[in-house]
């Protein structure tokens, strides 16, 4: 059965939409929209450049639903491209609900993790490493899921990164934890802080519980009603406290690298840029392939740079053969 929100319950009233015909483990508030859409008449496409057509074929993107921002109002590659990152993705506009937190929680909640990075940035012994990966197995591989899913249940580049990072953090315990009383505390289970963009601005990061115990397709689902909950003022305490790492995708942002800095007291924060074409070396050949820039920012007193590289090299390996996530 699945979980209905109230305010998509609320909303489905409202819109006249039947519930039982919406199928998914979490029914959100943008499902309900989406649904209520359909059962109206048919507006004229809107026009799409054929690059954006095929790189929204290819992330699972349903460009029908997008405004346009090229010439003339038609669909380009960067409108596509927003779409399919988590932190972009556009939401179908509602009716403002009313608030069930106080106006400015997320304002007191940004003063407290600015203060926070602030002593961060003075009290954490911060080290750097970065690694170049080679996703054109994961996106071929990526592709080849979604195309035999319904557009509802394809799945987000984004998701393959989780994935990655919980397994490797699983051989890699060291990273995953807390510094606090002056010891180090690996922690079991493992909490990934995924960071997401508030509307009023700025950056938080709560946890999606047991990652590495998820499948891709749950994986999905948690994203979702978290991105939306997140954006709505409802996460619950556990979401903001629970992280034992932490792992920010800025790469719709056009960012190459990313040197984060360490949200205490975690001991490790993961950074991924924007995919682009770059040139590789492969067997002595050389070509051109989407490459990723992983970035690991590590707590000093907790781990050393031997332990930081043996966990971009499995990162690395995990998303260059890709062919294990079909498997979990």
């Amino acid at each position: 059965r699945p979980k209905i929100s109230p305010a998509a319950r609320k909303r489905a009233q409202e819109l006249g939409v039947d519930l039982s015909q919406l199928s998914g483990e979490v029914i959100s508030l943008a499902d309900v929209e989406q649904a209520a859409a359909k059962k109206a008449a048919p507006a004229a496409a809107p026009h799409i450049t054929p690059v954006a057509r095929k790189m929204a074929e290819k992330l699972g993107v349903d460009w029908q639903q997008l405004t346009g921002t090229g010439s003339h109002g038609a669909i380009c590659k960067e409108d596509v491209e927003r779409a399919a990152q988590p932190e972009a993705a556009p939401v179908p506009a509602t009716k403002p609900e009313p608030r069930t937190e106080p106006a400015d929680f997320q304002t007191g909640m940004r003063r407290a993790i600015a203060r926070a990075m602030a002593r961060a940035n003075a009290d954490i012994p911060h080290y750097y490493l970065e690694t170049r990966i080679n996703m054109a197995p994961a996106l071929a591989w990526l592709e080849g899921e979604n195309q035999k899913r319904p557009l509802k249940d394809r799945l987000l580049t984004a998701v393959l990164l989780i994935k990655a990072v919980a397994r490797a953090l699983g051989e890699v315990p060291a990273l995953n934890g807390y510094w606090r009383d002056d010891e180090h505390q690996p922690q079991e289970a493992i909490h990934i802080g995924f960071a997401i963009a508030l509307r009023q601005g700025g950056l938080i990061a709560p946890a999606i519980h047991h990652a590495d115990l998820k499948s891709l397709d749950e994986l999905m689902a948690a994203l979702r009603d978290l991105i939306m909950r997140t954006r709505n003022g409802r996460l619950r305490g556990s979401e903001m406290t629970d992280a034992t790492i932490t792992l920010t995708n800025l790469g719709d942002l056009g960012v190459e690298k990313v040197f984060g800095v360490i949200y205490p007291p975690q001991v490790a924060l993961v950074g991924f840029g924007k995919i682009s074409d770059q040139v590789w070396v492969e067997n002595g050949m050389i070509g051109v392939r989407p490459v990723l820039t992983a970035t690991l920012a590590a707590d000093h007193r907790a781990t050393d740079g031997r332990i930081g590289g043996k966990f971009l090299d499995l990162l690395k390996k995990y998303l260059e053969e890709p062919a294990w996530m079909g498997q979990q």
